[in-house]
């Protein structure tokens, strides 16, 4: 169990954690030796206890410690202590890939291709050395601070079986190549399809296939075309979707054959973005052609070559698959590809007659393996492989029925040391405790007894007590229940003991005091023995889910699913959420906090709207606007916003006119001014009479308009 503070290997000393995945958990670590920072990958107790899981786990991450290229997260040290597998690799200050997608909606072609680029590069250094990924989806990349583009995970989907998928091994279901979901043999062209995939999500922020099943996306991986990124983001230049429709081929062999071309591709595609770089000439690539007779031995000797190369680990997923899970009746098992030439529709009736076909032998196998083993000796059936059921992390698996009781033979432990005894039994799934007395003849330290005798059938799970020597002067083990680790460590000390605190949730205990004690107060054990406390950490806590980008119902939803509630709900504007999504949450992801506790979210009313201001002075009418204009002539002004609201209306003869106004949601407005003019009548003269009269004056009014901005606040 990695811990806070302890070392490792002698020099790397655990900071804090970073990370977890579905196999694995991620510490910052210190290495004392070089004085640097780095990562910490431990591997999951789960798989710990898989031998077979284990040995290629060594084997691969040993491969990838030998990758050293400036896009791939290198690997610095690979090593076990006490159990504990652990790889140790460059320290990348940034976020994933992933997370960036999501805090920017999605990318630029430009920035998408360049990051591809980058991307490609580090998988191109690893097929080079004949490393496949096999779980290449933008969570598995890493953008630095400075802006590095870096591939991460090398070596740990390479040391799953490659013939199921798990969300524990193989990644979301939402990247994985089409022969990857058949449980078929994968090589280089598996990651060049997750690339394409990735690349999809970068462009247009959202993942090609859907559905409310993980084995339901599998299928569509295997049957539906994949939809142009064209048809959700329009603006996306002819080359790039070239270059994601040719990555995503349903085939490997119509897709590139390696990441050079890929690269080559990308590299042109930010030359000449509208260019179709990318032939898919239909005769040769898109259309069903007859197969010739050396293309039909080429694929029989690569079929045989792959049968070859994958046979163990084909039998240890058949057996793994008949023990460790009930058979589900999404199963798929694998197709032959001999004479493959793709076709979605008889794809459709291959898949369907293949799950027929899986579940009734899978059903069989089960019924055989239960009949003959049961009563045999299981060692080997102690690994516990990945579930043939397609999961993902982001669903809740579909409950399991309660498996069949299994036996072990008790094997003979007397006379061996009391950490072998008990590893012996662990190994067999079977727990122990002990308990020790007094004795002239058995060394101290040795089992003398245990409650089942040797060869006996034990349940799997059960538990056996193992009575030790404590030779001829036991010393009494003083009770340090209830006292905090540090009065309970110092006593146990003083009697003589050595200490080992192990932490555990408690709703009774207060937290830091210790909840109990291995072996138990008052048994006479040999000094120097190891004291196992166990310590409270507390009221039991569950962990905080990530709700930004949900909408407040499914925000609820996520928040209930894990023991919490939602509390105050703000509405606010938000640039980063589209409106109805979460932008907010008071806990972040990742935290523990009490069951039951209220989380207040923030939820999104869209972009908030520019606001404008007003600060003018208008001046009286110019002779260019109204030439028969008299200076102090009263004028009405009125001043109207382009949306249609009245800010100022009103007569004066006193210029400049202030008009100050805040808040606007217009751009500009308009001003209108109205004045009176005075007009003399011309004299008229009576041609009979000669008298001349002079009519009275007359008034007009005139107006005009003039255009003003506002400035945005």
């Amino acid at each position: 169990m990695v811990k806070i503070g302890m070392m490792i290997g002698d020099r790397y000393e655990i900071l804090e954690k970073i990370g977890t995945g579905g196999m694995s958990d991620v510490y910052k670590a210190k290495c004392h030796k070089l004085n640097r920072f780095v990562a910490i990958k431990v591997l999951k107790q789960e798989f710990s206890e898989n031998a077979n899981f284990v040995s290629k786990f060594r084997t691969e991450a040993q491969a990838a410690a030998g990758l050293m290229h400036p896009n791939i997260v290198n690997v610095y040290d690979v090593g076990e202590e006490d159990g504990i597998y652990y790889i140790v690799m460059e320290l990348v200050e940034g976020i994933t890939l992933k997370k960036y997608i999501e805090k920017k909606a999605r990318l630029s072609f430009k920035e998408a291709v360049s990051i591809a680029i980058q991307v490609s590069m580090g998988i191109e250094a690893a097929h080079n050395n004949h490393i496949i990924h096999r779980d290449i989806k933008p969570q598995n990349i890493m953008i630095s601070k400075d802006g590095k583009v870096k591939v991460t995970d090398f070596g740990i989907a390479k040391a799953a079986t490659s013939n199921t998928i798990t969300s524990n091994v193989m990644g979301s279901v939402h990247y994985t190549s089409p022969e990857q979901a058949r449980g078929g043999y994968s090589d280089e062209k598996s990651d060049i399809y997750s690339l394409g995939i990735t690349i999809f999500e970068m462009l247009t922020g959202r993942v090609p296939f859907n559905g409310e099943t993980t084995v339901a996306i599998a299928i569509k991986h295997i049957q539906e075309e994949l939809p142009s990124p064209k048809e959700f983001v329009p603006e996306i230049p002819t080359s790039v979707e070239g270059i994601v429709m040719k990555c995503c081929q349903k085939s490997p062999d119509r897709r590139y054959q390696s990441m050079q071309e890929v690269i080559a591709d990308l590299k042109q595609s930010l030359m000449n973005p509208e260019e179709a770089i990318v032939s898919n000439d239909l005769d040769m690539e898109a259309g069903t052609r007859p197969i010739t007779d050396s293309e039909r031995a080429q694929i029989k000797r690569r079929t045989a070559y792959h049968d070859r190369y994958e046979y163990e680990e084909r039998e240890q997923s058949m057996r793994l698959r008949a023990e460790a899970e009930p058979v589900y009746e999404d199963e798929e098992e694998p197709e032959d590809e001999d004479d493959y030439d793709y076709n979605p529709k008889m794809e459709s009736v291959t898949t369907f007659l293949a799950l027929l076909a899986g579940v009734v032998i899978c059903v069989i196998v089960v019924v055989l393996a239960v009949k003959v083993f049961g009563d045999r000796d299981r060692d080997t059936d102690r690994e516990s492989g990945s579930s043939p059921l397609i999961t993902s992390e982001e669903e809740t698996p579909t409950p399991t029925p309660t498996p069949e009781k299994k036996y072990v033979k008790m094997p003979v432990v007397k006379g061996k040391g009391v950490e072998e005894a008990r590893n012996e039994l662990r190994d067999l799934g079977i727990d122990s405790e002990v308990v020790y007395e007094e004795s002239d003849e058995v060394e101290m330290g040795k089992v003398i007894s245990a409650d089942a005798e040797a060869g006996a059938d034990i349940e799997v799970g059960s538990k056996v007590k193992l009575t030790a020597s404590a030779g001829t002067q036991g010393v009494q083990v003083p009770p340090v229940t209830g006292l905090s680790f540090e009065e309970g460590r110092d006593k146990l000390a003083e009697a003589g003991f050595s200490v080992t605190r192990e932490e555990a949730s408690s709703n009774d205990v207060e937290q830091g005091k210790i909840i109990s004690q291995v072996p138990a107060a008052e048994t006479k054990v040999a000094k120097g023995t190891n004291i196992t406390v166990i310590v409270s950490q507390g009221k039991e806590k569950v962990r905080v889910p990530h709700l930004l980008g949900l909408s407040e119902e499914e925000g609820r939803v996520e928040a209930q699913e894990a023991g919490l509630q939602i509390g105050n709900v703000i509405y606010e504007n938000s640039d980063e959420q589209a409106e109805g999504k979460i932008f907010y949450q008071s806990y972040s992801k990742g935290s523990y906090v009490d069951p039951g506790t209220s989380i207040e979210i923030k939820v999104s009313k869209g972009p908030k709207a520019s606001t404008y201001k007003c600060n003018a002075s208008i001046l009286a009418p110019s002779y260019e606007e109204a030439p028969d204009y008299a200076a102090g002539t009263e004028v009405s002004i009125k001043l109207v916003t382009d949306d249609g609201q009245t800010l100022l209306e009103t007569r004066t003869a006193s210029f400049p006119q202030a008009a100050n106004y805040y808040g606007l949601t217009a751009q500009g407005g308009t001003i209108t001014m109205t004045y009176t003019v005075t007009i003399q009548g011309e004299p008229v003269t009576d041609p009979e009479t000669g008298e001349t009269t002079t009519p009275e004056p007359t008034t007009e009014e005139k107006s005009f308009t003039r255009r003003i901005e506002f400035v945005e606040e």
